[in-house]
Parts: C-alpha cells; sequence; structure tokens
C-alpha cells in the first residue's frame, strides 16, 4: 500500500464518543445543556464575555453582521485573500464586500490600503485572521474608530491564537469562529460569535433561533407555560446538543493539539527554509501563531511552476491545497472585480502543506524530502 499523507485529519477519540453517547441518551439532542456548557466554557478560554454557537462560521459572520444593522446600501471593507465565505456573507445580509489589499508578509489585509477604500456607504471592517495569523487589530481598531465604524473579526482559523498577549476573540470585537474539520478543533460544522456587548449577544442568540423571544431550554426549566414571541426575523442557525458536547470534549483536548501544530510547524519552518525557491511563513513578533494551516510560497526562481509542484506531490502521496484563493477573481464577484498584484501573486504562488497532530515524525521527513526532489 502506497503513502498517502491527507491536507489534515480531525483529532477525535473516545472522549468525543462518550459525551455524544450521553446526550443521546438524554433525548435532548437539539440546542440545550451541552451547548450552553460549550458557550461558556469558549467565551472564558479565548477570554470574551459572551459565546454564541451557530451552525457555521458563515452563519456567525452573516449573523454578527446582520445584528450589528448592515444591509443594503452598506459597504464592509475586506481582504480578497480569504475563503469565499468571508465575501458571501457580506452579500448575504445584503451590503457591498469592499476588496482590499495585503501585506505580503503576512497574508492579512494592510491596514495602510484600508483608509483609502472607505466612502460614506462604508459601515465596518471585516479583518481575516488568515490561516491562524492574527491580523493587526490595534492598527484596524484605531482607523475604525477614527471613521465611526465597527470592527467583525473573521476568526475561522484563529482559535488560540494570540495577538500581543491576548487570545483571538478576546479583544473587545464581535469575532467569528470556525469549527469545520479543517480548523483546530471540530464539531464536524458548526461556528462560535464572541463578544463583550451583552445587547449583542441577546440579539444573537434571538437571530440564530428564528427571532424567537425565549430559547427551547428557557421554555422547558420554566414552572408555567410560556407564550414565545417573535420581536424580529431570523434563522435557524442552532448548533445540535450531539455537536456542543463534541466541542466540550475538543476544547479540552485543544493545550495538545495547539502544541502538537506547532512543533511540526517548526520542524517545517527548520527544513524548508534550507531549500531553495522557498519562502517559509514570516510571523511578527508580538503574534503567537496557531498554525491552523502551514503554507510556502514557491518563490520566482523556481524551476518548477507552483501547480507542477503539487501535482508531483499528489504523485507522491502527499495531499497539498493550493494558496487561499483571491474572492475578487471568482467568476461569481466579477462585478466587483479590482487590481490587487500582491493578492493575485500570493494566491498564485503559495501551497498548503499536510499538517495535523497524529502527523508523525517520518510523515513530516517525507514531506520536505519530496519537495527537495520535486525543485531539484
Amino acid at each position: 500500500m502506497g503513502i498517502n499523507i491527507p491536507i489534515t485529519k480531525p483529532y477525535l477519540g473516545e472522549e468525543e464518543k462518550q459525551l455524544i453517547s450521553k446526550v443521546i441518551d438524554s433525548g435532548w439532542v437539539s440546542q440545550g445543556p451541552k451547548v450552553a456548557e460549550f458557550e461558556k466554557m469558549f467565551a472564558e478560554y479565548v477570554g470574551a464575555k459572551y459565546a454564541i454557537a451557530t451552525t457555521s462560521c458563515t452563519t456567525a459572520l452573516h449573523s454578527a453582521l446582520s445584528v450589528s444593522g448592515m444591509g443594503h446600501g452598506d459597504e464592509i471593507i475586506v481582504p480578497s485573500l480569504s475563503f469565499i465565505a468571508t465575501a458571501n456573507s457580506v452579500v448575504h445580509c445584503g451590503a457591498t464586500p469592499v476588496f482590499v489589499e495585503i501585506d505580503p508578509e503576512t497574508c492579512n489585509i494592510n491596514p495602510d490600503k484600508i483608509e483609502s477604500a472607505i466612502t460614506k456607504k462604508t459601515k465596518a471592517i471585516m479583518p481575516v485572521h488568515q490561516m491562524g495569523l492574527p491580523a493587526e487589530i490595534d492598527s484596524i481598531r484605531e482607523i475604525a474608530n477614527r471613521h465611526g465604524l465597527k470592527v467583525i473579526e473573521d476568526a475561522a482559523c484563529a482559535i488560540a491564537s494570540e495577538y500581543k498577549g491576548k487570545r483571538i476573540g478576546g479583544h473587545g470585537n464581535i469575532a467569528c469562529f470556525s469549527f469545520h474539520p479543517r480548523k483546530m478543533i471540530t464539531t464536524g460544522e458548526g461556528g462560535m460569535i464572541t463578544t463583550d456587548d451583552c445587547n449583542i449577544a441577546e440579539r444573537l442568540r434571538r437571530f440564530r433561533h428564528h427571532g424567537m423571544s425565549i430559547s427551547d431550554i428557557e421554555r422547558h426549566k420554566a414552572d408555567k407555560v410560556i407564550i414565545e414571541s417573535y420581536p424580529e426575523i431570523g434563522y435557524n442557525y442552532r448548533m445540535t446538543d450531539i455537536q456542543g458536547a463534541m466541542g466540550i470534549a475538543q476544547l479540552k483536548k485543544l493545550p495538545f493539539i495547539l502544541e502538537r501544530r506547532r512543533q511540526i510547524a517548526g520542524f517545517y519552518n527548520k527544513a524548508l527554509s534550507e531549500i531553495r525557491h522557498i519562502r517559509v511563513p514570516k510571523i511578527p513578533d508580538h503574534i503567537y501563531h496557531n498554525y491552523q494551516s502551514y503554507w510556502i510560497e514557491i518563490l520566482v526562481s523556481s524551476p518548477v511552476s507552483r501547480d507542477a509542484i503539487m501535482e508531483r506531490l499528489l504523485d507522491k502521496g502527499i495531499a497539498t491545497r493550493r494558496g487561499i484563493m483571491a474572492i475578487h477573481m471568482e467568476r461569481c464577484y466579477s462585478k466587483y472585480r479590482v487590481f490587487l498584484p500582491e493578492t493575485e501573486r500570493i494566491t498564485k504562488s503559495t501551497v498548503i502543506l499536510p499538517l495535523y497532530p497524529s502527523m508523525s515524525d517520518e510523515e513530516q521527513r517525507y514531506v520536505v524530502q519530496r519537495i527537495k526532489e520535486v525543485l531539484q
């Protein structure tokens, strides 16, 4: 049987099975006490006052934008270098994404490019902590405060990452996280919103539950009949208790997952930095990176193209992914077409390599050796 190294593997075990089994036995499998417990644990972990679970990071972003008052005629500043869900969430709430250039060193939105994109229609800035590497939050917040804008963080990849000693999600903005299987921890699918604003938190809880004035669990615990009301229109964005139980188990494993990912990234950094034609990630001193993904840039000096490298590695049993997409280059966003040279260069020259907690030392060495062979 040949070598098969996937791009990632979720770190799951008996703990998840046991907690999920207890939920099934309880009979309460929709949103309930386990989701509430997971929310409390998550808020405490990131350092936020409130956490609100959703079905995905996309629905988390849509909820955050909608509850923050974004709608038709509004503009939201976003990087184009991101998964398409970032811009989709803006369009879903009726607003217009305004794509801004990145800093090619970090692949995050460049604060120096934001101000020139602000108009009378601008209502928010949505920085993306790309591949888990935090964006320059302080600079972005300073610009936002000066222009009266909201900051809503797309923190899909950034669980456990830190900016200036504080975990992402704990900086006072609204932040949205993902629990997709490629992320640090997973609930299969799922998302989380963190905020310090009690009014926003309460509206988000209603928004994910059709706009209903009271949750099912509150109604279930009541000692009298409660007739719910619907003060606003919402969506069904509820996480199930099965997912909540899985999230609890995963969050307890996060310290190990984080440590192991950083160990593997450290090996990659040392081994790959010695190979010509490759640039490894550059991490600013004030950033603590979770390495949700590990990317390399294939330099113009390379004798082999990025796509050819990916094909040859796949032939050797190594899965890779292209660097993060440029949303403005996709056909469905053609009417928002802009020229972002750094974004376009990075999306065409970067490769994401396999990285997951159970990855063995032998597998790591195999990946590096095959890259060396391909580039030679």
